[in-house]
């Protein structure tokens, strides 16, 4: 059996915080399952026996051994996912439904992603913006431009 490089020492405080978070189902899956991983690893189970018991991998319970290792019970949280931030603030977002909300532009039935499009452009919101970025923006609140009462708010 290979030797385990990051061991998990828990004293009385962590380990009751541990256990309020499996006994209490109001965690997330994860920050529970890592709880039940590092209460094993207390055991001296291997990180295979582990990683069978908890129904993960070995690299999971190895990561979750190292960071609770460095970085103590925030090992539990979840790290910021990668990803583009938000290409509109939420008083440019408010706008661009105020304006769905709006009269349509002359000539036209009703305003199109491209023209919400368009019109975050145009308003300086933002160098350039795809209509599905506008629709997911949109689809967000309950607005829906083609409806007969096309209201951010249902009413």
């Amino acid at each position: 059996m290979p030797k385990i490089k990051y061991v998990v020492d828990l004293n009385e405080q962590e380990r009751e915080h541990l256990l309020e978070v499996t006994r209490h189902g109001k965690s997330s899956a994860r920050k529970i399952k890592r709880a039940h991983m590092l209460l094993k690893a207390t055991q001296g189970l291997s990180d295979e026996q582990i990683a069978r018991a908890v129904d993960t991998s070995r690299a999971t319970v190895f990561r979750t051994r190292k960071r609770f290792v460095e970085e103590g019970l925030e090992a539990l949280n979840e790290r910021p996912r990668s990803g583009q931030p938000n290409k509109l603030d939420g008083r440019q977002q408010a706008h661009i439904i105020a304006v769905a909300c709006s009269e349509p532009p002359q000539g036209r039935a009703r305003w199109t992603l491209r023209l919400l499009a368009a019109k975050v452009v145009q308003l300086d919101f933002a160098e350039s913006i795809s209509p599905e970025t506008v629709r997911n923006m949109l689809k967000k609140t309950n607005s829906n431009p083609g409806r007969k009462s096309s209201g951010a708010f249902p009413r």
